[in-house]
């Protein structure tokens, strides 16, 4: 076990081209200039297959079989302009009936409110591209696209979050590449009965060298701040913000090879802070997240890594197997002395042509400590069909 650590603590990943869920689930961002003056409909559908197969004390198994379904309209009167008009919804095979939420605890704000047949809200989009830089208002391009390590954010909210929605500034620079973005999640008009709340996250990557260099470095700097309150609240939680962070450094290998694209590695110290409020049962927490991963053909991509929560760590939107508060209905909130999870994990994703994409991931947790000792594993199957169709150009 200790050379096992040894290992990926120094040999310890920057989100690999071939990770399923950043390529059936992730937009380009930049503006298709081809497109310019061109009324389309975008028919933008991720069908899915996901199974956790969970006999933790931290979080109970469950699947997610369904789809998300977003078509739009989509006209760019000008290069630099993109705009989108349309609807997104998620679908739960043999579900009926939807609750308004988002993420596992929004329930709690909108627990009164349901939707029939289906999970379905407005989707609008409004873009301009300056040189360097991308501000988009509306539907952000969120989950998967914005890169946050999975101590920060669980993949598997690519399938059950609401889309976000607010603004967002993309900057790709020579030494740095970042991604900041505001997600209104619930909004209060006068006299409501539930918070509102909204999450402000980052994402900067100090690159030291070019990507495609042989061997290049990075430094990824991450943070997210979820505020619940407001002026106008009148429910009895009071004011309420937390937040996670993360600093690290990370390697890639560009292997310029056949069968062996690149090797990963990355290493981050995470924390968690709770600035005012009684969400979590304690205030702060650290953890450490190691990873190192393999690509094969630019499609195969198989990955270790390690999280370890010496005494306390909670996420705000990442996998609760990683932390040392549980969130079983039947044992909530409550908080264990320490945790360390191994994992390995294989994503296989297939490309067919721009905007269709076929994945595979199998994943497996082993979670150990004082009071944890856990085995978990998920699998799943992906289905991307992305085309953009021209009705009209003018």
């Amino acid at each position: 076990m200790r050379r096992l650590l040894f290992i990926l603590l120094t040999a310890c990943t920057l989100t690999a081209k071939a990770q399923v869920h950043d390529i059936v689930c992730g937009e380009t961002t930049r503006i298709d200039t081809t497109h310019t003056r061109a009324l389309g409909l975008r028919l933008n559908t991720l069908g899915f297959f996901h199974d956790n197969e969970y006999s933790s004390q931290l979080t109970k198994g469950y699947s997610l079989p369904g789809a998300r379904i977003t078509p739009a309209i989509t006209y760019n009167p000008i290069q630099q302009v993109h705009l989108e008009v349309g609807a997104a919804a998620l679908v739960y095979n043999g579900a009926n009936k939807y609750p308004c939420y988002a993420y596992h605890d929004i329930a709690k704000w909108k627990g009164n409110q349901y939707q029939k047949g289906m999970h379905i809200l407005p989707w609008v989009r409004a873009q301009i591209d300056f040189r360097h830089l991308s501000v988009v208002v509306g539907n952000i391009y969120g989950g998967a696209n914005h890169r946050l390590i999975e101590p920060l954010y669980n993949p598997e909210h690519n399938l059950s979050a609401d889309p976000e929605m607010g603004f967002q500034l993309i900057l790709n620079r020579k030494h740095i590449a970042m991604d900041t973005w505001m997600d209104w999640q619930s909004y209060i008009f006068n006299l409501d009965s539930h918070q509102e709340a909204f999450t402000v996250g980052s994402h900067a990557r100090l690159l030291w060298n070019a990507p495609t260099s042989r061997l290049h470095w990075y430094t990824p700097i991450q943070l997210l701040i979820q505020h619940r309150g407001g002026e106008q609240d009148t429910t009895a939680l009071g004011v309420q913000t937390i937040c996670n962070a993360s600093l690290g450094v990370g390697l890639r290998a560009n292997m310029q090879r056949t069968h062996l694209t690149r090797i990963d590695a990355e290493v981050n110290a995470v924390a968690s802070y709770q600035q005012s409020g009684t969400l979590w049962p304690f205030d702060t927490g650290m953890a450490l997240h190691a990873q190192s991963s393999v690509t094969l053909w630019d499609r195969l991509n198989m990955r270790i890594g390690y999280v370890g929560a010496p005494r306390q760590y909670v996420s705000l939107y990442g996998s609760p197997l990683y932390g040392t508060l549980s969130i079983r209905p039947d044992n909530y909130h409550y908080q264990y002395s320490g945790n360390h999870t191994l994992y390995a994990k294989a994503d296989y994703c297939h490309t067919f042509g721009n905007g269709y994409a076929l994945g595979a991931q199998l994943a497996a947790y082993k979670s150990m400590g004082q009071q944890i000792d856990d085995f978990n594993f998920h699998f799943g199957i992906y289905l991307r069909i992305d085309p953009t169709i021209i009705l009209k150009r003018f």
